[in-house]
């Protein structure tokens, strides 16, 4: 297939241009054709130097724009959804960066867009393209570690600024909506299910009042997941799937990097000292190339998105439950939804 997705990028934040951008230009399925801020001399300028053609000085003119097919949306969380509703009223197939949206009621309302508009909207995790989980998913789907049980994961980096869009309530900030998004996510496909309730504890910065770190529960039917996550600890990240029969670790499951191999750790329970570890490595390549190209051949081909909006929501559902445990210091439900 020689098409390629034509994508415009609303707003110039750092994932975007330091990321993701880069990422989708090498794309097989995926050209960047525009970038659009608030600011036309900087839009630009960012433009020029990433090899974008067109730059408009606001988002408005590059949802006007007809050679434009989908658009990227990684602008601060509280503007997720409407700007992913101008974009699909607009035509535009979206990814929208995680998470997608600050509540599930307010997710839910793009249900009716995407079913209005016709478009395409997903959430930007791109782990559901890259090797390693691709692997994961499919060792599990053969059964090397025997019935999964237990997964347990962290996810911590250190950011302490109060003029950073992560550390302000307002603006859908601190860990759990940040990172701990990623680890939910990865329970809840590794177990293929949703879970039935959550327990959630929270500690919040005094004086930002984000949740700086957290720690969650979620008990599935087949079994449970435990993690951490937190934005004021030494950075650092892991997730292991425990088995009946074994374990598979993964390295860096999160900022896989794009300059080296990757690394996943099948245990198969032999000894606590590892001597029936196997290592299996992945060749380099870009998380964000493949989540780009997953994306656009979706569209292409009339295809499902890696996560498409109703996963989206389900997810949200899990992060809003866990907040609400932490408040009320029980078990809670996740909203149940009738997709």
């Amino acid at each position: 297939m020689s098409k390629k997705l034509r994508w415009g990028v609303l707003s110039t934040a750092n994932i975007g241009l330091k990321k993701v951008l880069p990422a989708m230009q090498q794309g097989q399925f995926s050209t960047v054709e525009a970038l659009a801020s608030r600011d036309l001399a900087k839009s630009r300028q960012v433009a020029d130097s990433l090899g974008i053609p067109k730059a408009y000085g606001s988002y408005e003119e590059l949802l006007a724009d007809p050679d434009i097919d989908a658009v990227y949306n990684p602008l601060p969380n509280q503007l997720h959804v409407p700007w992913t509703i101008r974009a699909a009223e607009a035509g535009k197939h979206v990814l929208c960066e995680k998470p997608i949206s600050l509540t599930v009621a307010e997710a839910e309302t793009l249900l009716g867009v995407q079913a209005r508009t016709g478009v395409k909207i997903g959430e930007a995790f791109m782990i559901r393209s890259y090797l390693q989980w691709l692997r994961l998913h499919e060792l599990l789907y053969e059964g090397r570690i025997g019935e999964l049980r237990s997964i347990m994961g962290f996810f911590s980096y250190f950011n302490a600024d109060p003029a950073n869009i992560r550390n302000q309530v307002e603006c859908g900030g601190g860990a759990l909506m940040d990172i701990g998004c990623y680890l939910i996510h990865a329970s809840r496909h590794a177990f293929g299910e949703e879970p039935t309730r959550v327990v959630g504890l929270i500690d919040r910065d005094p004086e930002m009042k984000i949740d700086r770190l957290t720690s969650g529960m979620l008990d599935f039917r087949r079994g449970q997941s435990i993690f951490t996550c937190s934005t004021q600890l030494v950075p650092y990240q892991r997730i292991h799937f425990l088995g009946t029969r074994g374990r598979i670790e993964i390295e860096i499951p999160f900022n896989s990097p794009k300059d080296r191999p990757t690394r996943i750790f099948i245990d198969d329970g032999g000894e606590l000292f590892g001597s029936g570890i196997t290592t299996e490595t992945f060749p380099v390549c870009d998380q964000y190339t493949l989540q780009g190209d997953a994306f656009s051949q979706a569209v292409l081909e009339s295809g499902e998105v890696p996560v498409p909006l109703e996963d989206a929501i389900k997810n949200m559902a899990v992060i809003e439950a866990i907040f609400k445990s932490a408040s009320s210091g029980q078990w809670e439900q996740p909203k149940q939804t009738t997709l």
